[in-house]
């Protein structure tokens, strides 16, 4: 869908590489506020979320919808009664290797990926190092941090946000697509687990017979930090 722009994305555009300037900006604002929606429009469904009610949310299975709360556990395929839903919750808790009922929280990674277009913003760099700061990735962790752009990487490290993952353990790396579709050598041999803040887990996205669940860079950052998928109020200060 299309989502009108507001504050909020004109504050972002504002003063960046390639937005319009001085005149040009006042003329760009003045079509872009008439981009909203029709006082009389109707729709098929209105959802409204409480954002301060969200908890963090991680996959356990094969695509993105698969997903729930990490306070919840693994799902139970047989007590799913539509006959095609079950039968798509077997094959993906069998690819991932996951019995139901396992408390989300008590699955062990030997991967965390903080990067991929999606998740590899300066505001997601920012809060994951934010978590690491102070803490060591747990031995038997391998965390790979990839920026989403070079600009992106070069306001990081003016930061110092690269000081605090190598700090911690992580590898600082270029940017680039990496682990996010298992490039060159990024990637999860077979049976090994990933916690990735990339946006797809299908089966073999990070490589023949890796398991990706996929998270936010907070729980990324919480993960790499304890080895099983966490907030970052599992961490102790």
């Amino acid at each position: 869908g299309m989502i009108a722009p507001d504050a909020t994305t004109f504050d972002y555009l504002a003063g960046r590489p390639h937005a319009p300037a001085g005149p040009q900006w006042d003329a760009a604002m003045d079509y872009w506020t008439e981009l909203h929606t029709d006082d009389d429009a109707t729709f098929d469904a209105e959802i409204e979320i409480d954002a301060d009610a969200l908890t963090p949310f991680v996959t356990w299975g094969t695509n993105p919808g698969q997903g729930l709360p990490l306070s919840e556990r693994v799902p139970d395929p047989e007590q799913i009664t539509d006959e095609g839903e079950r039968l798509a919750v077997r094959k993906a808790l069998s690819y991932m290797d996951l019995q139901p009922g396992t408390p989300l929280r008590d699955i062990a990674v030997d991967t965390v990926f903080l990067g991929s277009c999606t998740n590899g913003r300066i505001e997601d760099l920012r809060a994951a190092a934010a978590v690491l700061a102070g803490h060591r990735v747990r031995d038997g962790v391998r965390m790979l941090v990839v920026p989403g752009s070079m600009r992106v990487r070069a306001q990081a490290e003016a930061e110092g946000l690269h000081e605090v993952f190598t700090a911690a353990g992580a590898q600082w790396r270029s940017a680039g697509c990496s682990m996010c579709l298992g490039m060159n050598p990024d990637q999860l041999a077979a049976g090994e687990r990933c916690a990735s803040t990339s946006n797809r887990n299908f089966e073999g996205r990070q490589g023949k017979g890796g398991r990706t669940h996929l998270v936010s860079p907070l729980v990324a950052a919480a993960t790499a930090i304890r080895g099983t998928l966490s907030s970052p109020a599992d961490v102790e200060s």
